[in-house]
């Protein structure tokens, strides 16, 4: 532009840019207040949070995906945060407040040795190599665990309801999370796997959380389309239709011109025999019980009730799949293709009241790869908040199984993690070592908050905690309710060994993409951001 002093515009005009330790201070501290809005509600003695939306519904909760997922986070480096947890709660179902805690915690480290002269790439470099290792010290200290071992599995349930608003009775709710996931479990040539879209849940309000009742087989919410119906079928032969129990309308516009009364008589008895067909094909296969995922005519209904068969309409296509994977039968699209081997088996199809609903219960299946659960509560929230609990217990479970891995809770197997990560640091050369002392001060961040939300000096427990670990006590954590280091295997305090192995890499990974920013360019009309997400998420913590 020749010697002058006109300015040159790379980027757009209105581009704000933030760079060096402005940027990585101001992502660095966003994604702080993310961990630390969470944070109060880890452990046993955590609290809950009350979320309400722009519509005035309200979340009471303390589970620490639905927390992240309900608050409007604007921040781009929170939002890395959030992933971190719903990444968590998509792996394993649980341990999604403590992996968010362990990545703030990691960015609190970094900010220290920054404030050293630390460079953040030594910083990501030595945080990867403690992660490795980690996972190695993680594998070491996990104890097997047997699908058969009903008691451990129970106790792994129990652990991840103990914070939670249903872990006064989690015993109660653990029995019933263990035969319902050991009824899904499948066996491929030796590996376990189990799929939680074959566990339904129901709710229904009313009665108290232990009213809760576990069903060998399938709730459909819905009732016969005919009064005149049974409500009980037993040995119920099923068939699960796809098509309508109604006449086809023509594909194109079509006019039919009836010139005398004889005429309109003849069209409507063809129609009623087409129907009464449609009906007879049915009761020729020795179906007793119809699902259809279409609409019944009346003339339909009253046919089928004749003929003494139990009809729903109108049923969800994946309540359709669960009964063909259930009863052994299959979805038929076309009446002419309906054959008795495609009809599903049940003891019982009876139709029970729940509440004010009635609802269509089909029990005593010969391989049920599909359970339910009808869950009772006083409210809607309640209810609410109930599923999330028993959600997570389930997936803890699951993925037990199919680890056949577990570790101790209360902060121990976190302990132990510090203890030996800072003995490796030891041996690594360079800067890296500092980091990775970083790192191992970084997971200690588990016991000092389960002490902290236990009200008691989180000194003073850290302190005891490593005295034991250093003595050999692996499985030394806090117990917040005595406000003691104990043996936490002995307390039955257990958890899958995959909440720490993808809490860790998840936070590792977070910390690193956080850490390795040095510049922000926000585009013209993005707000640069700035200060705590969300518009005052300081306000948002107890």
């Amino acid at each position: 532009m020749g010697m002058g002093n006109a300015p040159i515009f790379i980027l757009k005009e209105g581009t704000k840019r933030e760079r060096g330790k402005d940027a990585q201070y101001n992502n660095i501290t966003a994604a702080r207040a993310i961990a630390d809005s969470v944070r109060s509600s880890l452990g046993p003695r955590g609290m809950d949070k009350m979320l309400v939306d722009s519509m005035g519904d309200v979340i009471i909760t303390n589970d620490g995906v639905t927390i992240l997922k309900e608050i409007d986070v604007q921040h781009p480096a929170a939002k890395m945060l959030v992933e971190v947890a719903k990444t968590q709660d998509a792996e394993v179902g649980d341990g999604t407040t403590t992996s968010v805690i362990i990545a703030g915690e990691l960015l609190k480290k970094a900010i220290d040795l920054i404030d050293s002269n630390v460079h953040p790439t030594i910083i990501a470099g030595g945080y990867r190599l403690a992660n490795i290792k980690a996972q190695e010290i993680l594998k070491d200290v996990a104890i097997k665990v047997d699908i058969d071992n009903l008691e451990l599995l129970k106790f792994i349930a129990s652990t991840s309801m103990i914070s939670k608003q249903v872990s006064g009775s989690k015993e109660f709710f653990a029995e019933l999370i263990v035969d319902a996931i050991k009824t899904v479990v499948e066996d491929d040539e030796g590996t376990l796997s189990a799929d939680l879209s074959n566990v339904q849940m129901v709710k229904k309000t009313g009665g108290s959380m232990e009213d809760t009742t576990l069903v060998k087989g399938l709730i459909i919410d819905k009732e016969p389309v005919h009064s005149s119906m049974p409500h009980k079928i037993k040995d119920a032969k099923i068939a699960l239709l796809d098509a309508a129990f109604e006449v086809k309308k023509t594909e194109i516009d079509a006019k039919i011109e009836i010139t005398d009364p004889s005429q309109l008589s003849a069209f409507l008895q063809e129609e009623e025999n087409m129907i009464r067909q449609m009906v007879k094909k049915v009761k020729e296969t020795g179906a007793t019980v119809v699902f259809c995922q279409k609409g019944i005519d009346d003339l339909a209904q009253h046919f089928l009730a004749k003929e003494g068969i139990f009809a729903c309409r109108r049923v969800k296509k994946s309540d359709m799949e669960k009964l063909a994977r259930s009863t052994g039968g299959n979805i038929i699209n076309k009446f002419d293709e309906l054959e008795a081997e495609d009809l599903g088996k049940a003891d019982i199809v009876e139709l029970k009241k729940v509440q004010d609903e009635e609802m269509t219960f089909i029990t005593g299946l010969t391989e049920p790869k599909t359970v339910s659960l009808l869950i009772r509560g006083g409210t809607g929230h309640v209810l609410d908040e109930i599923e999330r609990s028993l959600i997570d217990a389930m997936s803890v479970t699951k993925v037990t199984i199919e680890d056949g891995l577990m570790v101790t809770g209360g902060g121990s197997t976190a302990t132990e993690l510090a203890l030996r990560l800072r003995e490796y640091a030891s041996s690594v050369g360079g800067r890296e070592q500092i980091a990775i002392d970083a790192f191992a001060s970084a997971m200690e961040i588990i016991p000092t908050t389960l002490a902290e939300n236990a009200g008691l000096d989180p000194i003073d427990i850290l302190i005891e905690t490593r005295a034991q670990h250093k003595g050999g006590k692996v499985h030394a954590g806090l117990n917040p309710f005595s406000g003691e280091v104990e043996d936490m295997l002995k307390l039955n305090v257990i958890e899958p060994y995959r909440i720490g192995k993808q809490a860790i890499n998840s936070a590792t990974d977070a910390a690193v993409m956080i850490l390795r920013i040095d510049d922000v360019i926000a585009s013209r009309g993005m707000p640069m951001p700035s200060g705590p997400p969300g518009g005052g998420m300081e306000d948002f913590d107890e």
